[in-house]
């Protein structure tokens, strides 16, 4: 019996990220400790080359299910993982430069550890596979947030961090347990995908197996594990404390790549487990995106530490995504209505957006923290002076953080409002953008930090290595690229959004 070599093209980014672990881990141990440095470039280069060879596993038939009905091959879940890859290999060259990083094997193994974990979160088409793959990420960045053991700030955040997501994680396991119980199995995606494969979890629901109390209580204890990975209210209380004693380079990596992998498996979970009729998810989706924009943003205004700042926008930024989500299928004819994929198209785009945005402007934070020695806000005073470089880039992703056009973040921010409008969700659509609003003020606070104070250090540079500016630059590039080139950026979020019909 032959083993045909096709089987392994779902599933060849994952395969390349392990063969580059292997790779990160023998230089460790035969590079000698001045050049184990070079390990960042090592593993920024890899991710690139994972990315690029990665184009035999695009999805040529639609959306499939492979490895006995374990993983999903299709649109979304590839544009996933192109994504997380992307952000790991910034992350790589942002952490070159930080002494206790750079030249540590373990940390760029564990960074890669938690990608593939996130390729797998976005692909896995069945609760066994799911839950592995959520703690093949979450393990990890709980060992990378408290990385810096020497620091209290560091430690704490990773021992805060294992905590509070192992806390959730049993609820939520304990939610897959009712639907498994309930049901009898724990396929997600539809048979239509693999008429060899049993019944899933939806045609036992559509079979009146399950009670809607279950269906309820089911829903609200997976929400718990969901809603934290993404930091939305009332899961968010983790995220400020870890970004805070996280090394900064962790906290951009876990607000985005790992945001973009919860947000992934929600939409797929939803759409493809719980019936609106009986669940009415939209509406509990629909008040978590008001009180995680609104609280995110007004708690924001009151923060002194940038990355304290930053944790309080993700958060805000989780409610505007969860909008697109809520919006998803309030229209009572998904399968025949096109503007029914409005909302994942939406939230796609915006998670691309998002993660360009969002990690240039931890990388900015990054760079200039670790020279000047604080996080506070006020030691930007006379930031444009001392690297006016630096201070430009942070204008550019605060503006895009704040939806200003054309940077990308306007555009994400009017498709996630604009499905909000199509799908009748009018006030859900003026809430946002009054948030908006809130949220420009605090980005323009900091702004004005930057360029209108002045600082005694003002005649001392910050000084940039070369992986920095390649990684900064990239992300600049992308930001301006996703908000004004929209239409390659748009049609690769709606044929990947087509993957959920």
């Amino acid at each position: 019996m032959s083993l045909d070599p096709t089987i392994f093209l779902p599933v060849l980014p994952e395969i390349m990220l392990l063969l580059l672990g292997l790779v990160v881990l023998v230089l460790d141990l035969v590079l000698p400790k001045e050049q184990r440095r070079n390990l960042g470039w090592v593993t920024a280069v890899g991710m690139g080359l994972v990315i690029l060879f990665s184009w035999p596993a695009r999805p040529v038939n639609g959306s499939t299910l492979v490895w006995g009905g374990m993983i999903s091959h299709d649109w979304l879940s590839y544009t996933l993982t192109l994504l997380v890859i992307f952000g790991a290999g910034i992350t790589a060259l942002f952490a070159m430069d930080y002494e206790e990083l750079g030249g540590r094997g373990e940390f760029y193994l564990l960074m890669i550890a938690s990608t593939i974990g996130m390729a797998f979160m976005a692909s896995a088409a069945d609760l066994v596979m799911l839950y592995l793959a959520i703690e093949s990420v979450s393990i990890p960045l709980y060992i990378l947030a408290g990385f810096f053991v020497r620091d209290v700030k560091s430690t704490e955040s990773g021992f805060k961090y294992l905590l509070f997501g192992a806390l959730t994680s049993a609820v939520m396991l304990y939610g897959f347990s009712l639907l498994y119980g309930f049901s009898g199995t724990t396929a997600i995606i539809s048979t239509s995908r693999a008429p060899g494969l049993g019944p899933t979890i939806l045609n036992s629901i559509q079979n009146d197996q399950l009670t809607p109390i279950v269906l309820i209580g089911s829903l609200l204890l997976v929400l718990v594990g969901f809603g934290f990975k993404i930091s939305a209210v009332p899961f968010h209380f983790w995220a400020p404390d870890v970004y805070e004693g996280a090394p900064t380079p962790v906290a951009g990596f876990l607000s985005t790549a790992s945001k973009a992998a919860g947000f992934i498996v929600l939409i797929r979970f939803l759409i493809f487990v719980f019936p609106i009729g009986v669940t009415q998810w939209p509406v509990i989706l629909s008040a978590l995106a008001v009180a995680t924009m609104t609280l995110g943003n007004l708690i924001a205004l009151t923060q002194r530490n940038i990355k304290r700042l930053l944790a309080y926008s993700s958060i805000a930024h989780a409610g505007y995504m969860l909008i697109g989500v809520a919006a998803l299928v309030v229209l009572p004819t998904i399968q025949e209505d096109a503007h029914a994929m409005w909302g994942i198209t939406s939230v796609v785009y915006y998670l691309i957006a998002y993660l360009v945005t969002n990690l240039a402007a931890f990388g900015v934070v990054a760079a200039y923290g670790r020279v000047v020695g604080s996080d506070d806000v006020t030691a930007y005073y006379g930031m444009s002076r001392r690297a006016p470089g630096l201070a430009l880039i942070m204008m550019v992703s605060f503006l895009s953080l704040a939806g200003m056009p054309p940077l990308a973040g306007f555009f994400g921010k009017f498709l996630v409002f604009l499905a909000a409008i199509n799908a009748k969700l009018i006030g859900l659509a003026v809430i946002g953008v009054l948030n908006s609003i809130i949220g420009l003020y605090y980005y323009l606070t900091i702004l004005k930090y930057v360029y209108l104070y002045r600082s005694e250090d003002e005649d001392k540079s910050i000084p940039l290595s070369r992986a920095y500016k390649l990684g900064l630059a990239l992300l600049v590039v992308g930001i301006i690229l996703i908000g004004t080139l929209i239409s390659p950026w748009y049609n690769w979020a709606s044929t990947a959004a087509g993957a959920m019909f």
